[in-house]
């Protein structure tokens, strides 16, 4: 059972939810006084909150971070652009690990050449270096940084270390480069939402079928949405550490700004057998603590689950789907259909034989699969069992060498190659679309965080189509071990048999390159062919013209829409390269149209008249100029970009690509009803666009046109709740009215200057 609380709540002792009602009332009667404020800050994040603070002001953080990562699609262009702006070292631990590019077989020697990129950059710099392969981003962080009350903020949407006792966050590449340049993370105070356990999972419930509940509870109602969610109650105790950095990574996928929990014996263990107890730190709420909302969490009562095509909310118990595959499986065959319009076939239903759901592949990896536990209990499951010479594989790839060292020693791999699995090294790919894309119609089985549109792999345009199911190792198992045919963990009796784990860091010792503070500032960056430096882009005018490039009409739109992951991915390092994949899979025609407005642009910033390359900008403007007020508007004197309008874009990755490709070939604007996420509403603005919102339907279509006189005055003002525009069609004009939320002054003069680099540069 799932229940969120309608309103505010207290938690007393760690233990007893009070309605915050109730408590007022409990409190009168005994002829005390509710302290609100005072239990505010009885929290655990408000703590850790105040410690990383370095403003006066809790209510508008001011944060600074004891450390830092980033993968191999992120880290190049984050050190380009600190380099870009007057950095010359690491000012904290920075860790930058290789799992992401690793196995990517595109663009010849490209991913390579990122690495060794990113081996100099820590060399000259200072930094911590994890090679190909040694370990994925998140595990590595656990066994080596991760502590009681830390910060550590991450260039990864599943920075998430908080069953560690630390509040991380996952941002755009622009938030790593400020405290790169030891500027600060600024952010008003958050809600903290209390995520109250009790019970105790049952035998063959994994982390993945816990975390799939609490998702499916509240991401549509946006429940915890850019808030702290805060695990505590007794249900805690019932959980290996390992087993709640399985729930805890998948915190993400509801939207929330981050998560911390109350630490324990079972964390201090943790830490120790990793050699770092000093890093453990008690962690537990106040006598009486407030939170902004409370969701509740029987852990008893949480079965198998399994999220379907083509979010992870979309979570049903795997008991609930059995019973009615067909009524179930022809919704998201109808979700199939929009999401391939019309463009490639993907059907379930053919899928059901003898009233049983047969699914093509099983992959367990990543931050969320890999871990020790998970493994273990999927290797018991199928010792002396077999996954069967069909359409069936199964694939595991342990999270980092250790856990693989340790699961040879146990014999885990023996039991789990003899069922037929393929053991693989850490690598994040079956995650994000770099390995193992099912055949075209096929259906993936997966415990790793995502199952996106065409995160997999596939290609619609080319006419293929396949999708991913989330599920837990342990049912994942189950389903290997029934030859393919979905299959509840609960109908097997083999769980709960895991060792203990025996870290043996001597690969760590003798691979990864520890240069903090020991950095060669005379080390030369070493940058193969493709990596380039970031294009110019221009400040903002007082007035600006945007060109609606593109119109999505979806209830969401993720980040891989904007632009998608995979074999794209190994363009990462070359920003005017991997543009050209910006929207392909959900508007082809996007690129060529903002590449054109781009060319409009660059012709005005060169002096030149952006009539030369499209002609009817004329007509624009004579439009603009019959505006009251608007008449001495010149062509010349005006920025012109493009714009995306999305209802709810930025749901998913952290990667600051999705805004930055958009900047690089004209991008200037979105406008939305709402961002889905904080993280990419700073990436929009990092790269200098502006974060429109508004509240009625969008009255212009794909190639109109929206001027908005007066924008930079309009930043400098501390009011953006109403920013007159005027949308601009062939044979009419029509006022519309944007707004946006509130801005930082810093984030203010970022989108002024035209982007966080050029903002950089005029502080020199």
């Amino acid at each position: 059972m799932v229940k969120l609380y309608d309103s505010g709540v207290y938690l007393i002792n760690g233990q007893e939810i009070v309605s915050e009602e109730d408590y007022i009332k409990s409190q009168s009667m005994t002829g005390k006084p509710s302290d609100k404020e005072e239990a505010k800050r009885g929290t655990i994040s408000y703590d850790i909150l105040e410690k990383h603070n370095t403003s006066k002001d809790m209510s508008h953080l001011k944060i600074k971070f004891d450390a830092m990562t980033s993968h191999d699609l992120t880290f190049v262009g984050v050190i380009q652009t600190a380099k870009a702006s007057g950095m010359d070292k690491f000012p904290i631990p920075y860790v930058l690990t290789n799992c992401h590019n690793s196995l990517c077989a595109v663009g010849g020697t490209i991913n390579e050449d990122d690495h060794v990129f990113g081996l100099s950059a820590a060399q000259k710099y200072g930094g911590i270096y994890v090679p190909p392969h040694i370990a994925v981003i998140h595990q590595y962080m656990r066994e080596m940084h991760a502590g009681g009350g830390q910060m550590i903020l991450g260039s990864d949407s599943h920075t998430r270390y908080g069953a560690l006792g630390t509040m991380a966050v996952g941002e755009g590449g622009g938030e790593l480069v400020k405290q790169l340049l030891s500027d600060t993370y600024d952010l008003a105070y958050p809600d903290i939402i209390a995520v109250y356990l009790t019970g105790k999972p049952n035998p063959g419930v994994g982390p993945q079928d816990i975390a799939l509940a609490i998702i499916g509870a509240v991401f549509k109602n946006g429940y915890v949405k850019n808030k702290v969610m805060e695990f505590v109650g007794p249900g805690i105790a019932s959980m290996s550490t390992d087993f709640r950095n399985g729930i805890d990574v998948m915190t993400t996928e509801t939207t929330c700004l981050s998560s911390i929990w109350s630490t324990d014996e079972d964390t201090k263990s943790y830490l120790s057998a990793h050699g770092r107890e000093a890093d453990f730190k008690e962690l537990k709420p106040a006598a009486a603590a407030y939170y902004d909302g409370c969701v509740y969490v029987d852990l008893s009562t949480v079965k198998p689950m399994i999220a379907l095509p083509f979010h992870p909310s979309n979570a049903y118990e795997i008991d609930e789907l059995n019973e009615n595959l067909g009524d179930i499986l022809r919704q998201v065959e109808i979700e199939a259909e929009k999401v391939s319009k019309g463009r490639a076939a993907f059907t379930l239903t053919d899928k059901i034989v003898n009233g049983k759901l047969q699914v093509q592949q099983g992959i367990i990896a990543g931050c969320a699969g890999g871990n020790y536990t998970n493994v273990m209990e999927a290797a018991n499951a199928l010792k002396g069992k077999d996954c069967g010479y069909g359409e069936f594989s199964l694939s595991v790839y342990p999270s980092s060498q250790p856990v693989y060292i340790d699961l040879v020693k146990k014999g885990a791999v023996t039991d789990l190659m003899q069922a037929g699995a393929v053991l693989k090294t850490a690598f994040c790919g079956p995650c994000f679309g770099a390995g193992d894309t099912p055949a075209h119609n096929g259906l993936s089985v997966r415990h790793t965080t995502r199952n996106f549109p065409n995160r997999e792999g596939s290609k619609p345009g080319n006419g293929q189509m396949s999708a991913v199911a989330l599920m837990d190792a342990r049912s994942i198992a189950a389903t290997a071990a029934n030859g393919g045919v979905l299959t509840s963990a609960e109908t097997l009796d083999c769980w709960g048999n895991i060792p203990d784990y025996q870290f043996d860091s001597t690969v760590y010792k003798k691979r990864i390159y520890q240069g903090f503070d020991h950095g060669e500032k005379e080390k030369e960056l070493v940058c193969g062919p493709n990596i380039k430096d970031w294009p110019e882009m221009s400040a903002l005018t007082e007035n600006i013209l945007l060109k609606v490039c593109s119109k999505i009409m979806d209830e969401v739109t993720t980040t891989d829409e904007l632009i998608p992951s995979g074999e794209t991915a190994s363009y990462r390092s070359n920003p005017l390269g991997l543009a050209e994949f910006t929207l392909s899979r959900r508007d082809p025609g996007y690129v060529e149209r903002s590449k054109s407005v781009d060319r409009m642009e660059k012709a005005r910033t060169a002096g030149k008249s952006p009539a030369d390359t499209e002609p009817g900008i004329t007509n624009i403007f004579e439009a603009i100029n019959k505006i009251p007020g608007m008449k001495k508007i010149e062509l010349s004197e005006t920025e012109i970009g493009s714009m995306i309008y999305a209802v709810k874009p930025g749901d998913g990755s952290a990667r600051e690509q999705a805004a930055s490709c958009q900047r690089v070939i004209g991008g200037l604007a979105n406008i939305t009803r709402e961002y889905a996420t904080k993280r990419y509403r700073s990436n929009v603005m990092n790269w200098g666009m502006i974060p429109f919102q508004m509240k009625e339907e969008p009255g212009f279509d794909t190639g109109d046109y929206i001027f908005v006189p007066g924008i930079r005055t309009a930043l400098e003002n501390e009011n953006l709740s109403d920013i007159t525009a005027y949308v601009i069609k062939e044979d009419s004009v029509k006022e519309i009215h944007l707004f946006i939320t509130e801005m930082t002054q810093e984030e203010r003069e970022i989108v002024k200057a035209g982007s966080l680099i050029n903002y950089n540069r005029k502080r020199k």
